[in-house]
Order: C-alpha cells, then structure tokens, then sequence
C-alpha cells in the first residue's frame, strides 16, 4: 500500500493537468459556429441578418447568404438595396445559384411591373432541378406573369403549386385564388378549354365550377351540389379545404322576411320619390304586377307612349334631401354641406322628370368609388321573388323622428329586416348605429364601410358609366370619349367610367364638358358644333393589395394611369366612341354638333346613358337619334312590357318615377334574398331595374340592357 503522501502528491500533479483541459474545452466551446446556408430553403430571416453572414463568411458559402440576403431585400421591399447586391454577385455561379439567381431576377421584374421580362427569365429555368420552396415560388411568379388575367396555364400553375405549399394559410390562399381564376375565366375559355387524361385535379375544378354555375341561384341547391362534390372528388386540395366564397355556402342560412320595417320620408319634399318606390314593393309583395312570358326582342314604338303627361305630384323644392351628390344639376344653387354639394332649383310640377332625374336614373343615389365590376361572374341569375301573403311590412315615417328612433322602433316592434332609409343622411348615420337588425339601405353614403348587416342599394350615374364601360369594351372600342356636363355630375361620372376602363385594361379616357343648353345653342346657331376631342381624365383607382405566398410577395397588377396632355386637337382616329350624359334636349343638340364638324365617313359609335331616354321622344327625334346606343333599365327597355304599361299609367309617363317605382320592386325581390346578396359571392338576381349583384361591401351593382335607334325604332343592341 502506498503511502498516503505519495498519492497527495501524484493528485497534485494532475491537477494542473486536468485545469487545462478544462480550460481548452471551454475556450473551444465559445469559438462561434458558422450557420448552415441553403440557398434552396426558406428565406426566413431579414435581410440584415443575411447581409452580416455574408460579410462574417469567407467561404463558398458568402455566395449564398448574398443570394439570401437579395430574395429578403426583395420581400422587405428594399428594390435599389437588392439592385445593387444583383451588380455584386460574381460572374461564376454554381448551377444551384444560378436557377436561383434567374428566380430573384424573375421577381424584381415582376416587382417592377415588367411581366414580359419576368416571363423570359422564367422560361430559362429547370423546374424540375429546383428544391420544393424554390418550385413553390416559381409557380408564383409565373402566375403574377401573366398579371392576374385568368387562363388555363394560370390554373395549371395554381394546381401545381398547392401541394408544395405547407402552411395552412398559405394552401388557403391559393385555393381560394385558383377559384377566383376559374369564375373570371369567359365562356368562350371555359368552352375551348382541353385538358390531358392525367389532369383529375384540373378535371375536378371545371367539375365544381359547373356545379356552381347550375346551382348559383339556389343556396339549397348549391350546398347538395358541392357535398356531391366533394364525394366525388374526395383528393381534390378544394374538396378538403373548400374555397372561401363556396366554405361560406355550406354555413349558409336564409334571412328572415317575417316581417319587414321599410323606412321612407312619408312627409315632405322627398314623399314624391317614397311613394314611387313604395307602391313598387308593395305591388311586387302582393304579386299583382303583370310578368311579361317572354322577353321582348324589339320594342318598335316607344314605351309606353310617345307623349309625356303631367307629373301626378309637384317635385319637391329642394331634392337635396334625397338626391345624392352625383345628381347634381347642370347648373345648381348654394351648397348644402349635410347633403349634397350642390343643390337643385326648384321645379315646377311639369318638370318632375327632369328634377327626379339628375342622375340619369330618377333615384336618389350616390357614387360607389370602390365598386367592382357587374359584369356577371357566375352562372344562372336567381328571377324575381315572388309574392307573399306571410312577410308583413310595417312602414316608418324617417321625416317625424331621428333614423336611431326609428331603428329602435322597428326593432321593439319585431321586425327582423330593414329596407331603408331613403335619405342620404340617415344613411350617413347607419355606421354609428348599433342594431342587430339587418338593413337594405336605399342609398349610399359618401365612403361606404363594410358592416355585415348592410347593403346599399341605389339607382345611380356611376353604376351607368361603370356598365357603359364594360359594354362599350366588349364591343371592341379602346379610345373612348366622354361628353358630360360641367357639373359634380360630370365629375363623378367621368372618374368611374376612367377607373372601371383602365381596370379593364384600357389606357387614357379623354373628356369634354357642356355647359347649359343655352350654350349649346348658341354653339349650333354659329356653326361650330362639337370636335371629338378632349383633355385625359386623371383619376388615381384604388389599388388592389399584394399577394404572399411561400415567403413570396407578388405584388398586385398596377392599372395603367392616364398620361398627362392638353386637347388632343380632334379625333383624326384619337377617338373610336362617344360616352354622353346629357337630357333629351342636350342630345337634341349634342349629336346635330357632332355631325356638323365629323363626317359620316368619319363618325364614330355614339352611347348614352338612360339620362336621355325620357317619355315625349317623338319620331323626329327617333330618326335623329339614328345608331346611337343607350342603357336603361330593363323595364324600360322592353323587359316588362305589362309592367310598363301599368306603371306609365300610374305615374303620368314621367320615366324618372318609372324608375323608382322599378327600384322598390327590386327592393322587395333583394330583402327576400338579402343573406344571399351578402354571403354568397357571385350571387345575381334579375330585376327590373338591371341584373343585380354586390361586391364585398355589399354594394349593389347594376348590370342594364342596352337599346340602339334604328330608323325611327328602338331595338335591342345585338
């Protein structure tokens, strides 16, 4: 045994010993470890974080984190710091880094709105060599290549990017997407489209998208139609994680009309506008409107009559307490800053037609900055709905009592819908009144806001210069001309007409403005008439938001702005078409100058709004209206011809409160459908004043059959 000294002294000599090891393997512990680099992963760090890997980094590896650092500068949005790291990469790259490259310089020209450059650089890459994150990001740029226009390569890049994708949200978004690629995808696509034997998925979309379309108008219907679905296809991504606007379908529920609380100016300036569109929803609640069996296909004489009898009640003397801003008079009174900008003279009980109609419609409505188109997107259009002897209707006088009053009255007295207010104000005050009840408002406020039990429903000169766009765009013309008057009219209708064109794709709008037909006859008595030329419109549209997807954000397709200029100095092929807002007596005018200083040879396609379709137009001015095209509403266009007769019989000819009374029949048809107009995307109905839909705010849109005269006789635009 040894001594116990001796083992002291061996312990003291290892001591020094196992110190430094200690101290070595504490030293090395602290050295700091490099971080793996994957140029083909997710970029889910910042661009500061990468761009300080790539300067601690001495390696093969710096290569990378700058092509990292590049891909976050891009999705931070920081476009001259990723430029400028583009300028620095090295010539030599691997074949890794180089299909990465191609990606990033794919989406800087996206970014930059270059979708032809993105397009070429995309079709040097090889997909197939490209890692799951790199393929879900290369199916993104394709698609914003093709900048939103739906197509089948479109749906085949949607359809191939979904399963790559592995965030819920991310899946959802496209899905939802790929949907709303298909409902804007025309009949004529739908109807070429050819697909491969292995396609089951595509096969299953164009399978949903039928069911839908047979389906739309009845909820029941539809929510049968895709469980079918969704057993017939059970490996379908959407039969799993339904779109959005269809998952809203299955947790559909009818509105309730047991009873219904319409809120009109029973007293007052406004009583003459309530009382048209109350009979219209009364007639239409207690089914004794005629309904014509089929629709006309050319109206020869005018309707109803060619002769316009007096107004049945004197026009209110001040019709701001209705009409919106957009009707606006040509030449107005003082402002009122509660209601409208512009006030309308008083009027004579023979010149109701002209007073009620400002806007070209008779109604009392307001411009919808943020509408989207009425062109329809979905299949059938639900008809009109039919009578009923169960809905009780309880009407509310909002000229006695504050709109807050009233909506409590209605509420205590068990109503469980509400069609109204007619007033701009008291529809101003909907947004700061708390009601559970759910309201078709018959107006709209000066910025509408989303509220889930609200809808707006409003005859209105926007919807018009929104629906001309559209039809003038199907017919082919690019270089359009505005005629309006030098009014807030003018203004708000020249400015929807120019966002809803340059949505279409369309380019620059030129307008020209008239003043008050006292001008225009003295322009027509000296010779001058009217040159087809104009100053360009300058709107700024609202922009639709980007789109992230996979750590790619794509932003949206910016709509062409006008270009800046002065008079374009005739149209010498500027100008392919005429848009004009004008009266009878205007366009009376209007059209003899246009042809005093364009050619036949050289005149273009004229259009107008319903503003100068009024009772009274005789044959002379028929025959001079020859080939100009005109929107109105259905019932006034043929639609309805018993309907017609019977309402121009009741209100004197006088067309504006035709329209009104129009208006409160598609009042009622729209509370008997308000859960469908305000759940179901793509949802129509057809009604008398046009085929009706709502956008996400539940704005309705009109869509308006179009009449052309053609030798003395108004028919229906081919």
């Amino acid at each position: 045994m040894l001594p116990s000294k001796v083992t002291h002294n061996k312990a003291g000599r290892c001591m020094p010993v196992l110190l430094a090891a200690l101290i070595f393997t504490g030293c090395t512990s602290q050295n700091p470890q490099t971080p793996a680099v994957n140029v083909q992963g997710a970029a889910t760090g910042t661009s500061d974080y990468y761009l300080q890997q790539m300067q601690q980094s001495s390696d093969d590896n710096k290569v990378d984190w700058q092509l990292l650092a590049i891909r976050a500068l891009l999705n931070e949005g920081k476009i001259p710091q990723a430029n400028e790291q583009l300028a620095n990469l090295p010539q030599t790259l691997s074949d890794t880094q180089h299909q990465e490259l191609l990606l990033l310089q794919a989406q800087l020209k996206v970014t930059q709105q270059d979708p032809v450059g993105a397009g070429q650089l995309l079709k040097q890459i090889d997909s197939d060599s490209l890692s799951k994150d790199q393929q879900a990001r290369y199916f993104q740029l394709l698609i914003a290549a093709n900048q939103g226009r739906p197509s089948l390569d479109v749906l085949r890049a949607y359809i191939a990017q979904e399963p790559l994708l592995q965030n819920p949200a991310d899946k959802q978004k496209n899905i939802d997407a790929t949907w709303q690629a298909l409902v804007q995808m025309t009949p004529d696509q739908i109807n070429n489209i050819v697909i491969n034997a292995s396609e089951n998925t595509l096969q299953g979309w164009l399978d949903l998208l039928s069911v839908y379309k047979a389906n739309s108008s009845d909820p029941d219907m539809l929510k049968a139609g895709i469980s079918d679905w969704q057993t017939r296809y059970p490996y379908n991504p959407a039969a799993k994680m339904l779109p959005t606007a269809l998952g809203q379908v299955k947790n559909f529920q009818q509105s309730s009309t047991g009873k219904i609380a319409l809120l009109l100016p029973l007293s007052g300036q406004a009583q003459i506008f309530a009382n048209a569109i109350q009979k219209g929803f009364n007639d239409a609640k207690n089914g004794v409107q005629p309904q014509a069996s089929t629709p006309a296909t050319a109206q020869s004489t005018p309707a109803p009559a060619d002769t316009a009898g007096p107004a049945a009640n004197a026009a209110p003397t001040d019709p701001n307490a209705v009409v919106s801003p957009s009707a606006a008079p040509t030449q107005g009174s003082a402002a009122n800053p509660v209601t409208a900008p512009s006030g309308t003279p008083a009027t004579p009980p023979s010149a109701v037609s002209a007073a009620t109609n400002q806007d070209g419609s008779g109604s009392p409505a307001v411009t919808d900055p943020g509408a989207t188109s009425p062109t329809a997107q979905g299949g059938n259009v639900a008809e009109t709905a039919p009578p009923s002897s169960i809905t009780q209707v309880q009407v509310y006088d909002t000229s006695s009592q504050p709109i807050d009053q009233v909506l409590a009255q209605a509420q205590k007295d068990g109503a469980t819908l509400v069609v109204g207010p007619l007033i701009k104000t008291n529809v101003e005050q909907l947004s700061s009144v708390q009601t559970p009840l759910n309201i078709l408002a018959l107006n709209e406020p000066e910025s509408v806001q989303y509220h889930p039990n609200i809808c707006y429903f409003a005859l209105s000169p926007e919807d018009e210069a929104r629906d001309a766009a559209h039809h003038m765009w199907d017919q082919g013309k690019r270089s359009p001309l505005l005629l309006v008057p030098r009014s807030s009219l003018g203004d708000r209708v020249s400015n929807a007409f120019a966002e809803e064109w340059q949505k279409l794709g369309g380019n620059t709008v030129l307008q020209q403005q008239f003043g008050s037909t006292s001008e225009l006859k003295q322009g027509i008595n000296s010779g001058a008439g009217l040159r087809l030329s104009g100053t360009p419109v300058t709107t700024q549209p609202q922009q639709p938001q980007g789109v992230t997807i996979a750590g790619l954000t794509i932003p949206a397709p910016q709509s062409p702005q006008p270009t800046a200029g002065g008079d374009t100095g005739g149209n010498d092929g500027d100008v392919d078409s005429v848009y004009i807002v004008a009266t009878q007596d205007e366009m009376a005018l209007i059209k003899p100058m246009i042809a005093m200083r364009v050619s036949s040879r050289n005149m273009v396609q004229i259009y107008a709004s319903s503003r100068s379709f009024q009772a009274g137009s005789g044959p002379d001015y028929r025959l001079e209206m020859e080939g100009v095209q005109f929107s109105d509403t259905p019932l006034l266009t043929g639609g309805n011809p018993a309907l017609l007769q019977q309402a121009a019989k009741d209100f004197n000819n006088d067309y504006s409160l035709v329209r009104l009374y129009a208006m409160g029949v598609d009042a009622w048809t729209l509370a008997n459908h308000f859960n469908e107009m305000r759940q179901l995307s793509g949802f129509q109905l057809k009604g008398e004043t046009g085929t009706l839909s709502a956008t996400a705010d539940c704005v309705i849109n009109r869509k308006l059959t179009w009449s052309q005269y053609r030798q003395g006789l108004i028919v229906p635009v081919s």
